[in-house]
């Protein structure tokens, strides 16, 4: 293999962008493999993809790219703000190489996701091919936010590694120091917990105020959404992600908005994995060999057919692959799953925060009404454990957790030729609070018959009680998974699940104003007459 290149290029605005260029070694003419990345291009994402050497070694010329104002890339860096501009550029270069065959695909993830969507919004006509994989399709409810809550530990710490980098780069020792050690030891426990005094002394130029201070409606967040462009352009994808990715809900909604207009291939590719890295175990479960990443021979077979034009049977094959946990094996469909959903009801005599024995998950409506009564005191909120908001992520026993008077139990009898939930469930309660704000937790475990409880799937929500419109609905994470036979399902519910999400002091506050010591008790009263969780439940 031949040693890597360096090479630059400059941009309308005349910036000097640094890339990594890896070529065959053989005669080309060969296509270009594309990836825009802002954590340095030695890295190449190898934490979750082959080296680019492998990527070069099957006939195709890579070129790994630091945005600007990263690695040695010239400019500012400002988070997204030029990637449309500089992706068209940058794909037009890249076509132009020497040996080139005039032909480019992208792929990445997260960042690297991201900037495939924004490199062909101009329509670059060399651009052929993308295999985006984990992103933000709306950056603001497929991000920075979820069910109107702030993704707390996820946000913190990326900006936090950021702002680090943006120090290297500096060569402030300092400042780097400084946050290397936040990003270790999260700052969690300031004045205002999501507004860390780090951030403000060291980083006041971090997107990371824009995404605490913004409101949906502001134009920041279309701006710089995926979601208001992919229009514009129209190229065969394969879509990649992960069951206990926090950007699970971003690819699906991608690839359903793109899949129901376009007039190319559109394929989704859905593992077992948490952000990183795409492996068997997740959490604390082991989903066997068939969980293991095949997403770079996938992306081989991808870019063989629309940038070589060698035909991969591919085309001939169901465009949905997904791991099913619980089976942990592959399973191939035309569509992703919308089956109809099934509803489980919630029952219980009142005392469903205090004894898993009580609060029942039924096919049909309880025959009275009842009342369940949950305190989430600030001092001690519910704990995040796995899930695909948290850090680490995937699934954990959450048993231990399920037995505080604080989260309240549903489960059902367990199922005599277990059960196959495939798509996106949704949490219906009918649900009120004494402050003016709450939040609501719900996680979906599979509960074995050895006591193990095993989150599934889970969801979350901020509610503002003077707009409450009942009933509440939290939708879950989407999911494929077989139930075992003899396992039952558990709903459980909660007003936290901290440091995933800040803590909600009741008082109506926006994150980025909530005073820590102005926190309050919070008393939720749950109607488990009429609430229900609704199972895509596969027949």
């Amino acid at each position: 293999m031949l040693p890597k290149q360096t090479h630059s290029m400059q941009t309308r605005d005349r910036v000097r962008l640094d890339a990594d260029v890896y070529y065959p070694d053989a005669v080309g003419p060969f296509p270009v493999l594309l990836m825009r990345q802002p954590y340095g291009r030695a890295i190449a994402s190898t934490i979750v993809y082959a080296h680019p050497i492998w990527y070069a070694a099957h006939g195709y010329i890579v070129v790994i790219q630091d945005v600007r104002g990263r690695g040695t890339s010239e400019g500012e860096f400002w988070l997204f703000e030029d990637e449309i501009e500089d992706g068209y550029d940058t794909v037009n270069w890249a076509a132009a190489l020497p040996q080139s065959s005039g032909v480019v695909g992208m792929y990445g993830f997260s960042y690297q996701g991201m900037t495939q969507l924004y490199a062909a919004v101009k329509r670059p006509v060399a651009l052929k091919a993308l295999c985006p994989a984990m992103l933000g399709y709306d950056l603001y409810h497929d991000w920075a936010y979820e069910g109107g809550a702030f993704c707390l530990q996820a946000n913190l710490g990326w900006a936090i590694q950021v702002a680090a980098e943006t120090a290297r780069l500096k060569a402030d020792e300092a400042t780097f120091l400084a946050l290397s050690d936040a990003a270790r030891n999260l700052p969690l426990h300031d004045p205002v917990p999501a507004r860390p005094a780090i951030m403000s002394e060291l980083a006041a130029d971090s997107f990371y105020h824009d995404w605490l201070d913004r409101p949906p409606s502001d134009p920041y967040w279309q701006r710089l959404s995926p979601k208001t462009y992919v229009e514009a352009f129209d190229l065969p994808m394969l879509h990649i992600g992960g069951w206990f990715d926090p950007f699970m809900r971003g690819t699906l909604n991608l690839y359903n908005a793109t899949a129901a207009r376009s007039q190319h291939p559109q394929h989704l590719l859905v593992g077992a994995w948490a952000h990183l890295p795409w492996g068997r175990k997740v959490g604390s479960v082991d989903y066997g060999s068939e969980a293991a990443s095949l997403c770079d021979r996938a992306q081989i077979r991808w870019f063989d057919q629309f940038l070589k034009g060698i035909d991969t049977e591919l085309l001939n094959e169901p465009s949905v692959k997904l791991f099913e946990l619980g089976s942990n094996q592959w399973r191939s469909f035309d569509r992703f799953p919308t089956d109809a959903k099934t509803p489980y009801y919630l029952t219980s005599t009142g005392l469903a925060g205090l004894t898993d024995a009580d609060g029942s998950l039924t096919s049909t409506p309880g025959d009275y009404s009842a009342f369940d009564q949950l305190v989430h005191d600030p001092w001690r909120p519910v704990p995040a454990l796995g899930g695909h908001a948290s850090a680490p992520s995937g699934s954990f026993d959450r048993a231990s957790l399920d037995c505080r008077s604080d989260v309240l139990t549903y489960t059902s009898a367990p199922f005599d030729d277990g059960l196959q939930v495939i798509g996106q469930a949704i949490v219906t309660l009918y649900c009120s609070a004494d402050m003016p704000s709450f939040d609501l937790s719900a996680v979906l475990s599979e509960v074995r018959p050895n006591g193990g409880v095993y989150n599934v799937t889970q969801g979350y929500r901020r509610v503002n009680s003077s707009e409450v419109t009942e009933p509440l609905q939290i939708v879950l994470q989407p999911i494929c998974i077989q139930i075992a036979k003899g396992s039952a399902i558990r709903l459980s519910l909660s007003a936290a699940c901290f440091p995933a999400y800040p803590v909600n002091g009741g008082t109506g506050a926006t994150p980025g104003e909530a005073k820590a010591i102005a926190a309050q008790i919070i008393t939720l009263t749950l109607q488990t007459e009429d609430s229900c969780v609704l199972l895509p439940i596969s027949t």
